[in-house]
């Protein structure tokens, strides 16, 4: 199974270290406040304490350019497979849309925030896929009894965004 990982450091220090392991997948992002490093693997990772996850579903190939949104979700134990069979069973329409890059959704190995990672071109072809009809049929669910975030047992807290750009767009 691939696993992503993640660990944060300054910008210099993250690109030192992807630059001493040139044969790993590693994509530096940049926030507003920090900065982070993805390794994606089909074994363990270099970071001394990352955050690990298990790619579950996953789409399109991560790349250094763009622009990176994480929707971390906090899911119950209960509330696990529900959620992922949600996920599994989805539309794929995010795929089709003008600027999409790559998506995956990941499990967390030790914590209960599962983040579906979602990277576009730019900025705006993110906010206009928020806009679009893929949008909306992809939640359409939302807000209504049938919706998963109507059944509050998977939810323990609120879900968040965080946003970055890729290290080579600063």
């Amino acid at each position: 199974m691939k696993n992503i990982y993640m660990t944060f450091g300054t910008p210099e220090f993250l690109h030192k270290f992807q630059e001493e392991n040139p044969n790993e997948t590693m994509v530096q992002m940049l926030g507003e406040d920090t900065a982070l490093l993805v390794h994606e693997t089909d074994g363990d990772t270099l970071f001394n304490s990352p955050r690990k996850y298990e790619v579950f579903s996953e789409s399109g190939q991560l790349t250094e350019n763009g622009f990176f949104v994480f929707n971390n979700i906090p899911v119950s134990d209960e509330g696990r497979p529900v959620f992922e069979h949600r996920f599994k069973n989805r539309a794929g329409l995010i795929e089709e849309e003008p600027g999409f890059i790559a998506i995956r959704v990941l499990r967390p190995v030790d914590s209960d925030t599962y983040v579906v990672l979602t990277q576009w071109e730019d900025e705006k072809s993110f906010k206009d896929w928020q806009t679009s009809q893929s949008y909306n049929k992809a939640h359409a669910k939302r807000g209504t009894s049938e919706g998963l975030d109507h059944q509050k047992s998977i939810f323990p807290r609120s879900s968040f965004v965080t946003k970055y750009v890729g290290q080579t767009e600063q």
